[in-house]
């Protein structure tokens, strides 16, 4: 297990993980603390709904929690989450933000930088 996501799960995986998205800051924040005391990653797609590099992503990352049932996949819409976006300090969309013991791990901006990333997901050069 190199890097921040762990290898992918074998084909008899009980499932694929599924990607969440609050509506609203109590779902954002149930997500947060259930995460809190775990070493699970945690992957932050803020994007919008008029952002067209965002709808371009959205198969991959739907993907990554297909390939990544370890990790909690959480799509945000900066619009709907003003604040989260705000706290988080996003400023372009996509956005994609790794948070693991509950921190800020890692930022990465636009399509390629995430594609760039999840090629070497499973690797130490994380």
């Amino acid at each position: 297990m190199g890097g921040f996501f762990s290898s992918p799960e074998p084909e008899s995986s009980s499932g694929p993980s599924e990607v969440k998205s609050p509506h609203n800051s109590g779902e954002w924040g149930e997500i947060l603390n259930s995460l809190n005391d775990s070493p699970k990653l945690l992957v932050i797609d803020f994007t919008a709904s008029w952002c067209g590099p965002c709808k371009m992503m959205a198969p991959v990352f739907a993907q990554l929690s297909t390939e990544f049932t370890d990790v909690q996949f959480v799509k945000i819409d900066v619009d709907e989450l003003k604040d989260v976006a705000q706290e988080f300090g996003v400023r372009a969309m996509p956005t994609f933000v790794l948070v693991k013991g509950g921190r800020k791990s890692m930022r990465l901006l636009g399509r390629r930088r995430m594609s760039s990333r999840t090629r070497s997901a499973s690797t130490d050069e994380f």
